[in-house]
């Protein structure tokens, strides 16, 4: 098995790319850091490709390691043969693999094995080998009291239980099943319950297996669960069994027909089919979580790499009813400055008093904006807010924010070392002013699954889901990049190259000598050695370094190529730090990128990033890759709105039907994937993101479920 060769194949790439890629997947370089600094060794690779082909060498190797093991244990049985070895060889998945060895598994006692028992194995093999004149005759010579086979009956009876499992054993016979089930199979599905339910669709509903989109497994996979679906999965049996009996029965046993064509539909209905219909619904479940864990991963990405809202005084506003909103101000760097609770709904509707309070806090403070949560009272809370600017003439805006998570960060021990002094219900109210302000600094600090941008979440395998996740948000991470003096131990610890430990070391350093310097200082930190420190530096910012290199991408590595060069062009480090480089890209022309780059004798790829980098010192790629938020002033109601009306508004969640655009009113107006291009779109992703602003059309309007439905072909 060339592993390398599938992995050229499979992602087209050159075979000095996949070497090396493997080779620095190999040497212990975190993704990120393969991504931004080997961009030469890669061909420039995606941070998702890399994720994509280390699973992918993961797997395989995987794989590799199994046939192995199965070759070895049936020579050890001493039933390994020339044939066995080629069709592992061949097998492209674990399951062909297990296929293979199924045969030469312990098994526990199954009918067949009980028949050897009995000395019937003989009786099955001279059925399937050979034509039998009378087989009533032959069959009374493995009559035996002793062993319980009292009759011709007991003795073919076991004979059909052995020659079924052989049946069943056949990995040939399973693969084109198997196939046959992926090609042509249908999931059908029945209500189990005669009452009304959100799997309505489902109560009566049949599509094929090659067909089924993956939001309808998971959500048929739920129904089916909570027990209001049977489902089950239909092929053509007759073609099936056809295709078996054409297998097992041939010139030397045709006499015996009847008995392999009864050990066949055994075989098929009692040990083959079962297993198969398991594969396929797991297999079926695999992909769509899969797919599912790729939206969710995408979605948190993107919400993730939001652009931060600087320079802005925040008010972090949580509403509630009974419990009353939890108010927060959080001046531009996000700190905490002031406190309160106040209760203007149900059933207290302390209306008056609570405005009075937030127009002091508004006036105290110079409120920028406020951050309206998007939980239970968050549309009452907005028209409070709406009224309040109205009447008091301020340039103050607001704009609700995804809440989700807010709550559990506040209870959380990581906030309890952030604020041991405030109150648990006023955390909450911090947090969702901070994700404004700077959206991946305070969402780090929450488990990505909380952060409600998903679609059957709590399906989903938890393992991969976290992989997966903790992998976009070291890439979200390590792609801004963190400032070392000011960054929090929740960014921090999703650097590439630092661990948990060293992550508070880094913290405690700081707090024992004050801000870092340089970035040469990183080596002083405990634990922090040479591998960890080639791997982070890069991403590491310092503002005010002695070094102006310091506050950019360049790695540490390339710091002499940088000076180098910046001589060549004519400039010095001190230019660099006076933003004194205006003119870089004409005399870069005039040398030649080509010819810089011999003359620097480093490839041109990563020239290209060098002077990206210094041109920017400090750039923030979410400012200049993202979209700002929609910040508003006054509140739409639903009864507001018209069909044939055009609103801008926040995609906030992306799934595979669609998207759910935030347009003002209380519930997310849905955008159908039928209503996104006028185009087909097989992937909304293609369209838009999370985050995104879009201008959408409303096509219709349901008052009683208090549901919009929305266009995007304006």
């Amino acid at each position: 098995m060339n592993i390398s060769e599938i992995l050229r194949k499979e992602f087209s790439l050159k075979n000095e790319q996949v070497e090396n890629v493997i080779k620095l997947i190999d040497e212990g370089n975190t993704i990120p850091f393969i991504a931004r600094y080997r961009k030469e060794m890669t061909g420039e690779m995606s941070d998702v490709i890399l994720r994509q082909f280390n699973d992918r060498l993961t797997y395989l190797r995987n794989l590799q390691s199994r046939k192995e093991d199965v070759q070895r244990i049936i020579e050890e049985q001493g039933k390994l043969t020339e044939e066995i070895i080629e069709n592992l060889a061949k097998s492209n998945t674990l399951q062909e693999v297990e296929d293979i060895y199924a045969p030469f598994k312990q098994k526990k006692r199954t009918r067949a094995t009980i028949a050897k028992e009995k000395g019937l194995e003989d009786l099955a093999l001279l059925i399937l080998e050979n034509n039998i004149d009378d087989i009533n005759k032959v069959s009374e010579k493995f009559i035996n009291e002793e062993k319980k086979v009292l009759s011709v009956e007991d003795a073919l009876k076991g004979a059909n239980d052995i020659i079924a499992e052989i049946i069943s054993d056949n990995a040939e016979i399973r693969k084109h099943i198997r196939e046959n089930a992926l090609k042509y199979g249908v999931i059908v599905t029945k209500n189990a319950k005669d009452e009304k339910s959100v799997y309505d669709m489902y109560y009566d509903f049949s599509e094929r297996v090659s067909n089924m989109a993956s939001h309808r497994v998971l959500a048929i996979n739920r129904g089916e669960k909570e027990e209001f679906l049977k489902v089950k999965l239909e092929i053509d049996n007759d073609r099936i069994l056809k295709y078996i009996e054409n297998q097992y029965i041939n010139k030397n046993n045709f006499k015996n027909k009847e008995i392999i064509v009864s050990a066949v539909e055994d075989a098929y209905k009692r040990l083959i089919f079962p297993s198969i219909e398991r594969e396929i619904r797991n297999h079926l479940t695999e992909l769509a979580q899969e797919r599912a864990i790729s939206v969710f991963g995408e979605n948190i990405k993107n919400l993730l790499l939001q652009p931060p809202l600087k320079g802005k005084v925040v008010m972090g506003f949580d509403p509630g009813y009974v419990n009353g909103c939890k108010i927060a101000v959080v001046d531009a760097n996000g700190k905490f400055l002031d406190e309160a609770i106040v209760y203007p709904h149900k059933p207290q509707g302390k209306v008056e008093q609570s405005k009075k309070t937030l127009r002091k806090l508004i006036e105290t403070y110079k409120i920028d904006v406020i951050a309206i949560g998007n939980g239970t009272a968050s549309r009452e809370s907005e028209s409070l807010i709406s009224d309040l600017i109205k009447e008091m003439g301020v340039k103050t805006q607001y704009i609700i924010v995804n809440e989700a998570g807010a709550s559990i960060y506040s209870a959380s021990e990581l906030a309890a070392q952030e604020h041991p002094d405030i109150n648990v219900s006023i955390r909450g109210a911090i947090s969702i002013g901070r994700r404004l302000q700077d959206p991946l600094a305070e969402l780090v600090k929450i488990d990505p699954e909380s952060i409600g941008v998903g679609q059957y979440q709590h399906d989903l395998n938890k393992k991969r889901l976290k992989e997966v996740l903790d992998g976009v948000v070291e890439d979200s991470v390590n792609k801004v990049g963190i400032d070392l003096n000011t960054a929090s131990y929740s960014l921090l610890e999703h650097v590439s190259g630092i661990s948990k430990a060293v992550a508070k070391n880094i913290i405690a350093y700081r707090e024992e000598n004050g801000s870092f310097k340089s970035r040469t200082e990183l080596k002083k930190v405990k634990r922090l050695g040479p591998s960890a420190f080639v791997q982070c530096a890069g991403f590491m910012r310092i503002e005010d370094g002695k070094n102006p290199l310091d506050n950019t991408g360049v790695h540490p590595e390339s710091y002499d190529i940088c000076k180098k060069m910046l001589e060549i062009l004519g400039y010095s480090l001190e230019d660099l730090k006076n933003k004194n480089i205006s003119d870089i890209d004409n005399r870069v022309e005039k040398v030649g990128l080509k010819q810089l780059s011999e003359n620097l004798n480093v490839g041109e790829v990563t020239l290209k990033d060098i002077i990206l980098e210094i041109k920017k010192p400090g750039r923030d790629p979410r400012e200049e890759e993202g979209m700002k938020p929609i910040l508003r002033t006054d509140v739409l109601k639903i009864e507001d709105i018209k069909e044939g009306m055009i609103l801008k508004g926040t995609v906030r969640n992306v799934v595979d039907f669609g998207v759910f655009v935030d347009i003002g009113i209380k519930n997310d107006g849905l955008v159908h994937k039928s209503q996104m291009s006028n185009k087909f779109v097989k992937d909304p992703m293609e369209i838009c993101s999370v985050g995104d602003v879009v201008d959408v059309k409303v096509i219709g309007i349901d008052l009683d479920k208090q549901r919009v439905a929305l266009s995007m072909k304006i």
